[in-house]
This record gives C-alpha cells, sequence and structure tokens, in this order.
C-alpha cells in the first residue's frame, strides 16, 4: 500500500504511530522510500526495512516519535554494515553513535533511572527499552 498520495505528501493513516507523532520530514522520508522500495522490491518486509534504514540516517527514535539527529549517519553497527546481509545488532532507532552525553540527555528526557551511572551500552538499553514503553502506551 503507498505510503504517499499522488502529490507526494504522506498519507498519515498509512505510516506506523510513532512516525505520526514525528515531524514533516520524517514522514516524508519514511513514505517515499517506502514506496521507492515498495516499486522495486515489491510491498512487504524488505521495503518497511529499508525506509526504516533511511529514517534512521537521519533521525532516531526518543520516546514514541521520531526527532533529528545531530549529525547524519549511520545509528548503530547493523546500519554501519548496511546491505541485505548486515552484521551486528540493530539499536531500534536509539542513536548509538551519539556521544555519551547526548545519550544521558535523552535518558533525562525518558526519565530513566541510574542513568548518571550508566556505561554507553547500558544507556543505548535503557533507551530502548524506554522507546518500547512509550510506544506501546502512546
Amino acid at each position: 500500500m503507498p505510503k504517499t498520495t499522488e502529490q507526494g505528501t504522506p498519507k498519515k493513516e498509512e505510516l506506523p504511530s510513532t512516525l505520526r507523532k514525528s515531524d514533516a520530514k520524517a514522514q516524508r522520508t519514511f513514505a517515499k522510500t517506502h514506496d521507492s522500495a515498495a516499486d522495486e522490491y515489491g510491498e512487504g518486509e524488505r521495503a518497511h526495512r529499508t525506509a526504516y534504514a533511511a529514517l534512521k540516517h537521519s533521525y532516531e527514535k526518543v520516546g514514541d516519535h521520531w526527532e533529528a539527529k545531530d549529525q547524519r549517519g549511520p545509528s548503530d553497527e547493523r546500519a554501519r554494515s548496511g546491505g541485505p546481509n548486515a552484521k551486528g545488532e540493530t539499536a531500534e532507532g536509539v542513536d548509538a553513535n551519539a556521544s555519551k552525553k547526548h545519550l544521558q540527555e535523552i535518558a533525562r528526557r525518558l526519565d530513566i533511572r541510574g542513568r548518571s551511572t550508566m556505561n554507553k551500552h547500558d544507556l543505548v538499553d535503557a533507551i530502548q527499552r524506554a522507546n518500547r514503553r512509550a510506544s506501546r502506551e502512546g
């Protein structure tokens, strides 16, 4: 199912709930990439994964929505390796390549307890859990 109208604007009802709460550029990035991938690979999981990969290059998931990253680029080791046989684990939209200071700020905004004593890996894990929780509740 196309995610954009004939004019190229995103169809809100076709977007995942986390994107409906995100800015227009995030919505366009996901929708246009999805539609292009669906034309190339067919509708389904591959088109969906491709759209999320493009989104994660410029955006990170914070709670129940996506926010622009300070610096474009891969968000985790899986995105860095790329391709259909990507290696490594996904950080589920968390910018695992961001500084520890940035991750602590995100954790503060998500009210994650114990964030000041966490290392970078623990912060990424805690943010992932908080994001999943916020998405379920939202």
